[in-house]
């Protein structure tokens, strides 16, 4: 429970100050993206190791 405040923390100190609201909200949506991104990475991987895929 603490890495993930922690996590937030950081998230959350990452965006103050940053100056217009333009670039802000697009930093916002590109870092849910790319956890998004990573999650689906994260799942295909395990998916294929659960099926028995051969990694040559």
């Amino acid at each position: 429970m603490k890495k993930l405040l922690l996590i937030k923390e950081i998230y959350l100190e990452g965006f103050k100050n940053l100056g217009s609201i333009l670039i802000e909200k697009y930093f916002k949506i590109f870092s849910w993206f790319c956890f998004i991104m990573f999650f689906v990475v994260i799942y295909a991987f395990v998916y294929r190791i659960a099926t028995g895929f051969a990694f040559e």
